[in-house]
């Protein structure tokens, strides 16, 4: 039987190499990644999910894969919003949103009772993608959410008077919010906690990456114990993936064998382009979209965006008298 499949054809036509030749290999499987995403819809959850982007150490590439992940989520075709939470406005930057000090912001929200909807702005760059921007005056947040009555709710509670007010309005449902937080625990980051259902880990492929890893843990479990029941570790991303070195594959090994089924398969290439990308204010998708890092993380994000529409689909079990979810330890 003759395949009349074009894509299959294209996919076929790709030589095979091994890792003797990486820079092939590298270039066989961006045309691939190329082929099979090309014009790609993802499909929607059922529901709007909200995710804390966290990772207490510095320096995994936290905001960078917060602000692509939602850019390739909108890129295929799902509505998302990001909230920048982080005082330094790295993802306002990268979203190519403008945020000087006295910008409506998310200060605004947690402090003054801003509707969130008069904070958002687009993404002009990205069709579908929408964010809510920090300015420098976040920083001082945390020292006046002290005094304030259900401080670590406040950002919950924008949350949800947004998404009422997008149905009232007749909008179209957000599929994705991402927040993106600062790495101390503070109460921006609990408020960030407090406001998600799941947390999004991105861990760089590097010796010191599963050290911070435990004490963030051991925080989830205390906002889950005390705050927010609901909150589990849904998604966990490889960063800053070097397939040269042992050391990159030690720690995609280690990560995997903890975390076998929140780990994505697709892992994220270091690369030039995509750190470069918040300078030009755009994300790696915008500024070099055939790049292999704006690959991989469309990649992830079809990878992502699959895992909860099996969820969805897949039959559920009958419920335990006296058990809740969160007791069962499946958020």
């Amino acid at each position: 039987m003759v395949d009349h499949d074009p894509t299959h054809a294209l996919m076929s036509s790709i030589p095979e190499t091994d890792e003797t030749t990486p820079l092939a290999a590298q270039l066989a499987e961006d045309a691939r990644r190329r082929i099979g995403l090309q014009g790609r819809k993802f499909p929607a959850p059922p529901h709007t999910r909200v995710l804390t982007v966290a990772n207490q150490k510095g320096g995994v590439g936290k905001t960078t894969t917060a602000v692509n992940m939602a850019a390739a989520l909108a890129t295929g075709g799902l509505r998302v919003l990001v909230i920048d939470n982080d005082p330094q406005g790295n993802a306002s930057t990268a979203l190519g949103i403008d945020h000087p000090s006295g910008t409506p912001s998310v200060y605004d929200v947690l402090i003054n009772d801003v509707p969130l909807a008069d904070v958002v702005q687009p993404c002009e760059s990205v069709p579908g993608l929408i964010g809510a921007p920090a300015t420098i005056d976040l920083s001082g947040a945390e020292i006046e959410l002290v005094s304030m009555v259900a401080r670590e709710n406040r950002l919950l509670k924008a949350i949800r008077a947004y998404l009422a007010h997008r149905e009232e309005a007749g909008e179209p449902r957000l599929d994705y919010i991402f927040i993106d937080c600062p790495p101390s625990l503070g109460l921006l980051t609990v408020n960030a906690f407090v406001a998600a259902q799941e947390v999004f880990i991105p861990i760089q492929c590097e010796y010191y990456a599963l050290e911070g890893l435990s004490q963030l843990l051991r925080n989830i479990e205390l906002i889950r114990g005390h705050l927010n029941p609901d909150l589990h570790v849904s998604t966990i991303l490889l960063t800053m993936f070097d397939k040269r070195t042992n050391l990159a594959h030690q720690v995609s090994a280690e990560v995997r064998e903890h975390f076998p089924v929140q780990t994505l398969e697709t892992w994220i290439p270091r690369s030039v382009r995509i750190s470069e990308a918040p300078s030009y204010g755009q994300t790696v998708l915008t500024y070099d979209p055939t790049s292999s890092g704006a690959l991989a993380y469309r990649a992830a994000a079809k990878e992502m965006a699959e895992r909860a529409a099996a969820l969805a689909e897949a039959p559920r079990p009958s419920p335990s008298f006296g058990r809740t979810n969160s007791e069962d330890g499946n958020g």
